[in-house]
C-alpha cells in the first residue's frame, strides 16, 4: 500500500554496532542465539530475482480472482514447498479458499409512511432489502458498551433499527464512555460505523437506518462513483441466510422519521410502515490467502504472524499491467526471503520458540477482505493465542515528500496495543540496523487514515498488537509506472531484514508480549 526507504550506507556501522550490545555471558551463548546469519541471507540478489518474476506482466496485476492472482498464489506455494515449509493448514493445502462475492449497486426503492425513495437519493445501500415493517425502533446512538447501552431498555429483535452517530455526554461536558473530554471508539469515524452495524445485528435486528452526515457524505461518494463507472463492490461471501441490511441516510429522511432527531437521546417505538424493495445481483469469486508455517520449538502453541497482500489491482482499461512492485509486491518477496531465513534458523536447532505464521493475504486492494476473512471468519490457528501481526505492505521506495535519510521505514501501529512490541522495535533496530524509524503516520487522527489501511487492521480489531511497515505513497501508486526496475533494493533489504529481526525477538523472548492498552 505505502512505501518506506532505508539508506544502506548505515547497514554495515548497525551490524558492527549490534554486536557490541550483545549479552557478553559467554562466546558459545553468544553464537547459539546470533540471528545476524540468518539475516544475511536476506539478500538484495535473491529479492529483485523474486520481484522481477512476481511482479512481471505475465501475473496480470495480480487483481484478486483473476487469472494473475492465481498464478501469484502458485508461485508462493511453490516457493514455500522449495524451502521445506509446511503449510499451515492440516490437510496440507498452502490455500485457504477466500470466498467472495461482487456486488453491483442494488436498485430498487424504500417507502416510508407512503413515500418513496430511491436507492441514492437522500438514502444509500450496497446490500439487498426486502419486506414490509409496521413500526421502527429509535435506539439513539446505536451503542453496546460496558459502560452504557442504547439497547438495555429495548427489544430490537427482528426489527427496522434508527440510530445517529455521536455517543452520550453528562451534564459537565465530559463523555458518559471514557469519563472524560476525551471520545471513545464509538466517535471514531471509520470504526464506530461497524461497531454500530454489529451491535445491532448482535441484538437481533432485522436492518439500521444510519444517521451520521460526515459518514453519510463518505459512502455517497462511494455510491455515485460506482453508479458512474457500473463496478462492483467485491465482499466476503455471507451465510446466505443472513438477510441483515444497513442505510446510510440524510438529515431530510432521518427527521421525516423522528423530527428531532439530533437532540433526541431516548430509545422509543416510533410508528412508520416501512416498504423495502431493493434487489442485487451478487457474482461469486474465488481467491485463496497462501499460508505457511513454522511450528515452535517451545512455545508451539504461541503464534506470531508476519504478513503481506498477494493482490493488486489488475489491468488498465487501456491495457495496461498495474504490476504492483511496490504495492505489495515489494512486500511479497520480503516475506518470502524471511521465511527462508527463519527455516535456516530453525534447520540449525536455533528456534523459533514461538510458531510462525506467514500469511500472503488476497483481496487487499478490494477492502482487506483476505485479512478479514482470516480473523472474522476461519482464524486458522486461534487469535487468542496469536501473539503479533508484522505486516509489511510497500516498502521497496522511497516517499519523495520525506526530508532526510533515506535509510528510514515508516512504523504505524507499533505502539497502540503494546508497550512490549514498541519497546522490541526500537531495540532491535537499535542493535542490528539503525533504520531511522519515522512514526509521522502513526498518528490515528491522521488525515491519510493508514492505520486503518492495510491487513493489521484486522487483528488490530482483535486485540492483536501490530506493526505496520510502510514507506509512503509516491506518484506510481497504484499506477503502471509500479515497476521492478523502480524498486530500491538495498533499502528492501535494509527493511526486510529489520523485520526479520523484530519476529527474531518477538518469537524467541522467554515472555508473551503484553497487551496493555486494548482497543474498548
Amino acid at each position: 500500500m505505502k512505501k518506506i526507504a532505508f539508506v544502506v550506507t548505515l547497514l554495515a556501522m548497525a551490524c558492527n554496532s549490534s554486536q557490541k550490545t550483545v549479552s557478553d555471558t559467554s562466546s558459545e551463548a553468544k553464537t547459539a542465539m546470533d540471528p545476524k546469519p540468518y539475516a544475511e541471507t536476506i539478500t538484495e540478489a535473491e529479492l529483485k530475482e523474486h520481484l522481477y518474476i512476481y511482479a512481471s506482466d505475465e501475473f496480470e496485476g495480480r487483481e484478486t480472482g483473476k487469472p494473475g492472482q492465481k498464478k501469484a498464489v502458485e508461485y508462493l506455494a511453490e516457493q514455500y514447498k522449495k524451502m521445506g515449509i509446511p503449510a499451515a493448514q492440516a490437510d496440507g493445502n498452502y490455500f485457504q479458499n477466500v470466498p467472495l462475492t461482487v456486488s453491483k449497486l442494488p436498485e430498487g426503492t424504500i417507502t416510508i409512511n407512503g413515500k418513496t425513495y430511491n436507492n441514492g437519493e437522500g438514502l444509500l445501500t450496497f446490500t439487498a432489502a426486502e419486506g414490509t415493517y409496521n413500526d421502527i425502533v429509535y435506539a439513539g446512538f446505536g451503542i453496546e458498551d460496558e459502560k452504557y447501552s442504547d439497547y438495555s431498555a429495548i427489544d430490537v429483535t427482528d426489527k427496522i433499527v434508527l440510530i445517529k452517530a455521536g455517543e452520550p455526554m453528562k451534564a459537565d461536558g465530559t463523555y458518559v464512555i471514557s469519563g472524560g473530554t476525551e471520545k471513545s471508539v464509538w466517535s471514531n469515524l471509520s470504526e464506530s460505523v461497524g461497531k454500530r452495524f454489529e451491535a445491532a445485528q448482535a441484538k437481533g435486528a432485522k436492518g439500521v437506518l444510519y444517521f451520521d452526515e460526515n459518514n453519510f457524505a463518505r459512502f455517497e461518494s462511494r455510491f455515485d462513483y460506482m453508479k458512474k463507472n457500473d463496478s462492483g463492490r467485491m465482499g466476503i461471501k455471507e451465510d446466505e441466510t443472513s438477510t441483515f441490511f444497513n442505510f446510510f441516510i440524510n438529515e431530510t429522511i432521518a427527521n421525516a422519521i423522528l423530527p428531532n432527531i439530533k437532540t433526541e437521546n431516548k430509545a422509543k417505538l416510533i410508528a412508520a410502515k416501512i416498504d423495502l424493495a431493493i434487489k442485487s445481483s451478487d457474482e461469486d469469486v474465488d481467491s485463496e490467502n497462501v499460508v505457511a508455517i513454522l511450528k515452535g520449538s517451545e512455545k508451539p502453541d504461541e503464534y506470531l504472524i508476519i504478513s503481506s497482500h498477494l493482490d493488486h489491482i489488475g489491468v488498465t482499461k487501456d491495457g495496461e499491467v498495474n504490476n504492483g512492485a511496490d504495492d505489495d509486491g515489494s512486500g511479497t518477496v520480503a516475506l518470502l526471503e524471511i521465511a527462508q531465513a527463519f527455516k535456516k534458523a530453525a534447520d540449525e536447532g536455533k528456534g523459533p520458540k514461538r510458531s510462525i505464521v506467514f500469511l500472503h493475504v488476497t483481496g487487499e486492494e478490494k477492502g482487506l477482505l483476505g485479512s478479514q476473512y482470516y480473523t472474522d471468519f476461519d482464524p486458522i490457528f486461534p487469535l487468542a493465542q496469536t501473539v503479533a501481526d508484522l505486516n509489511i505492505d510497500m516498502i521497496g521506495r522511497i516517499d519523495p515528500k520525506r526530508e532526510g535519510d533515506r535509510n528510514y521505514i515508516y512504523l504505524i501501529g507499533s505502539d497502540k496495543l503494546s508497550t512490549d512490541l514498541h519497546m522490541i522495535s526500537e531495540e532491535a533496530n537499535k542493535k542490528y540496523m539503525n533504520i531511522a524509524l519515522d512514526y509521522t503516520y502513526n498518528d490515528e487522527n491522521d488525515p491519510n487514515r493508514f492505520y486503518y489501511r492495510s491487513d493489521h487492521y484486522n487483528f488490530v480489531k482483535n486485540n492483536i498488537p501490530i506493526i505496520f511497515y510502510f514507506n509512503g505513497t509516491h506518484d506510481d501508486y497504484h499506477a503502471p509506472g509500479d515497476t521492478p526496475d523502480k524498486i530500491n533494493y538495498d533499502l528492501l533489504e535494509n527493511r526486510s531484514r529489520l523485520v526479520f529481526y523484530t519476529g527474531w525477538e518477538v518469537a524467541n523472548r522467554q515472555d508473551r508480549l503484553v497487551v496493555d492498552k486494548e482497543n474498548k
